[in-house]
């Protein structure tokens, strides 16, 4: 079973992770294997390309995040010290930070180049689902089945905002590409987009009859798409 995908940035590779412990990367022209990620002891459950499309991290139910060579297959580096499965992995945009979500309520933001931890992010009291950088990387956001999400600084550590008022788990949190705003889409059927200065509810998303898993904004930041269990898509203008 496939359990996650994606593009690498020159859409060039797609790269799938699955729940035989490895990830695939394929050739889009041809269709082809690539190289197989071997090195996870349990299922892969998120992927993320670097913005050059040369390194890959990936995330398992094993606990550890893992670096990949795009190129060759090779593992690069394994991101140890999660206490329970990763639930989320994606780099900031220079390449040179992973941060990672865990079932065990914390976030970790990596060193890349030297494989060290810089800051443990606790807080969320259940799981965190999701976590993502803003354009910039310089701020982080979570998001958790506690019913927040939660803003920091990535240079500092500190937090920056708790934002509530969901009614349910988040599964999803996103920046918008200017990064002025923060998105979160929760078990309660809405998505609330955020003032990411301030931490307060700028707007709330009402339409959708059941959980809503997903949620993204466009290139210019201007219309937001979600995906619920309601079987439908809905876009919004933000």
């Amino acid at each position: 079973e496939i359990v996650c995908l994606g593009f690498n940035p020159q859409s060039t590779v797609i790269a799938t992770g699955s729940m035989d412990n490895t990830a695939k990367l394929w050739d889009v022209e041809t269709g082809t294997e690539v190289c197989t990620l071997a090195g996870h002891t349990a299922e892969i459950v998120s992927l993320c390309f670097n913005t050059s499309g040369d390194t890959i991290v990936t995330g398992g139910f094993d606990h550890d995040a893992r670096v990949w060579d795009a190129r060759t297959g090779r593992c690069v580096r394994a991101l140890e010290g999660h206490g329970a499965e990763v639930s989320s992995t994606v780099f900031n945009y220079a390449g040179d930070r992973v941060v990672s979500a865990s079932i065990d309520r914390t976030c970790r933001l990596w060193d890349v180049g030297g494989g060290r931890c810089e800051f443990v992010w606790r807080g969320h009291s259940d799981e965190v689902l999701d976590a993502c950088f803003d354009a910039s990387g310089r701020r982080v956001a979570s998001a958790s089945a506690d019913a927040t999400a939660r803003v920091y600084d990535a240079s500092s550590g500190e937090l920056a905002h708790v934002l509530e008022g969901h009614d349910g788990e988040i599964s999803k949190v996103a920046f918008n590409p200017q990064g002025t705003r923060v998105m979160t889409a929760s078990s309660d059927k809405t998505c609330k987009i955020w003032d990411s200065a301030t931490g307060l509810c700028a707007q709330t998303l009402e339409g959708h009859t059941d959980e809503i898993f997903s949620c993204a904004f466009n290139y210019e930041g201007s219309y937001v798409i979600t995906g619920s269990k309601d079987n439908t898509c809905r876009i919004w203008k933000a």
